[in-house]
C-alpha cells in the first residue's frame, strides 16, 4: 500500500455501536462548491451529511448555516447546477417558505441543508451566491 494512501474514516460509529472492517471506512462523495467569482472548491464528504455539513466541515466560504440546518434561515442558499437538479429533487414546502428569505433566489436554488449526500451525488456542483442574508 502506497504510504501517501488516504483512507476516509467514519466519523460517527454505526447505529449497532459494533465497528466492523467494512463499517470503519466512509463512502465519500465528491462535491464542487463555485464560488461568485468563479474560484471553485471540491470536497469529499461522508455519505448521509448534508452538503450544507459538508460546506462547513471544509470551510467553503459564503455559506453562514447561522441555524446550523434547522431550516429556519437561508444563509446556506445555493444555486443547484442544471445537470444536478433531478438528483438533488425539488425544495419541500418549509424550504420553499425560508427560500423566500435568500438574496438573489433563481431557479435551482436551494437550501444546502436540505440536501443530503449520496453515492448519487458524487459529482455535485453547487454555486454559492454573491451574499447571504
Amino acid at each position: 500500500m502506497p504510504a501517501n494512501l488516504i483512507i476516509p474514516f467514519r466519523s460517527q460509529p454505526p447505529k449497532s455501536g459494533l465497528f466492523s472492517l467494512k463499517d470503519a471506512y466512509a463512502t465519500m462523495t465528491k462535491i464542487t462548491f463555485i464560488q461568485p467569482d468563479g474560484e471553485s472548491q471540491t470536497v469529499e464528504a461522508e455519505n448521509g451529511l448534508t452538503v450544507m455539513e459538508a460546506a462547513k466541515l471544509n470551510d467553503i466560504a459564503g455559506i453562514e448555516a447561522e441555524c446550523g440546518g434547522a431550516c429556519a434561515c437561508a444563509t446556506c442558499h445555493v444555486y443547484v447546477d442544471e445537470a444536478w437538479r433531478d438528483k438533488t429533487g425539488k425544495a419541500a414546502d418549509m424550504e420553499e417558505d425560508m427560500l423566500d428569505f435568500a438574496f438573489d433566489v433563481r431557479e435551482g436554488s436551494r437550501l444546502c441543508c436540505q440536501i443530503k449526500i449520496t453515492d448519487a451525488l458524487d459529482g455535485l456542483v453547487v454555486r454559492v451566491p454573491a451574499k447571504q442574508f
